[in-house]
């Protein structure tokens, strides 16, 4: 269940009052005149989360989102009578894909802003020491931290939305994001080798360290990768978001990255190759996986974009 609010103008409140006359609608509140900015009436009601996405696409025909305003909220707990209770032994909300919330919150994680290149630094540099003191652990935290999932799917809804501007933005921020964070490992490494805080002769190891999966790519890179890459855009699309840090988990790119750095201050130019080719290896298959997974659940869940409006199908 989402909780919709509306602010609509006078002389379109026939039409919405029609479009809201559904049962996947429930506890309207209707509030005249109280619109200041746009100016209109507000409307409050709560809506299946499967049926939000086809009620959006209705009141943008009609003009809300143009002249009056749109605005969705999750609600976390709702008690409804057992008997308006949806019966769902299968699907039901969870499944429930809302095209316009993907979109969004794909959007707000395409910004280039200076929180996202220190949280990039920050879990790079983690991963550099995670690599340099062989543990596993370090590693895992760098992946929690780092933000880059978020541009990521955005090239993935560009991708499969055919929203070239889109991608342009979110390849900027992926790219610059990921050189900062290589430049930072770089150069706190460097720092740390000359104060003798790192050992000087990091690569020489007589045994197979725990970390060198990561300059050491092969065919399961691939299929990791693919896998993180369906589980985060499952994670945006349905209603079960608290997997996300799951597949924040599962994605290699930060601790490659933060290897290349690493690989580079010592001058073990093998390792920089192998680190970049897994950090490729990982970037594309999450982006194929999750294009992937949201072209699957548009095709086969009846979710299609034809019949929306202009400005919607050309992604402004």
């Amino acid at each position: 269940m989402e909780h919709l609010r509306l602010i609509v103008p006078v002389g379109l409140r026939e039409a919405v009052d029609a479009a809201l006359d559904v049962p996947d609608v429930v506890n309207v509140i209707v509030i005249e005149g109280s619109g200041v900015r746009p100016a209109g009436d507000v409307i409050l009601c709560d809506v299946q989360r499967a049926a939000m996405g086809r009620l959006i696409r209705d009141l943008d025909r009609l003009g809300v989102n143009e002249h009056g305003s749109i605005a969705v909220e999750n609600i976390d707990l709702s008690v409804v009578p057992e008997s308006k209770e949806p019966q769902h032994i299968f699907g039901g909300d969870d499944d429930a894909l809302v095209l316009q919330e993907v979109e969004s919150r794909t959007e707000a994680e395409v910004r280039l802003s200076a929180t996202y290149l220190v949280f990039i630094a920050v879990a790079t540099g983690i991963g550099g020491v995670g690599v340099v003191l062989d543990q596993p652990v370090l590693l895992v935290a760098a992946m929690v931290v780092g933000p880059d999932f978020g541009p990521l799917a955005a090239i993935s809804v560009g991708l499969v939305r055919r929203h070239a501007r889109g991608i342009r933005r979110s390849v900027l921020t992926a790219v610059v994001g990921y050189a900062v964070g290589i430049a930072f490992t770089l150069l706190m490494s460097l720092l740390l080798i000359a104060t003798g805080v790192f050992p000087r002769t990091m690569f020489d190891y007589e045994h197979e360290p725990l970390a060198a999966f990561i300059w050491q790519p092969n065919v399961l890179s691939t299929v990791i990768g693919l896998f993180a890459g369906i589980a985060g855009m499952l994670s945006l699309t349905s209603a079960k978001s608290s997997a996300l840090v799951g597949v924040l988990i599962s994605m290699n790119t930060i601790p490659a990255a933060a290897a290349i750095g690493v690989a580079a201050s010592y001058g073990a130019w093998a390792q920089v190759g192998g680190a970049g080719l897994e950090f490729l290896l990982s970037l594309a298959s999450i982006i194929i996986g999750a294009a992937g997974t949201l072209a699957f659940q548009l095709t086969m869940l009846g979710r299609r974009v034809r019949g929306w409006p202009a400005r919607l199908r050309n992604g402004r």
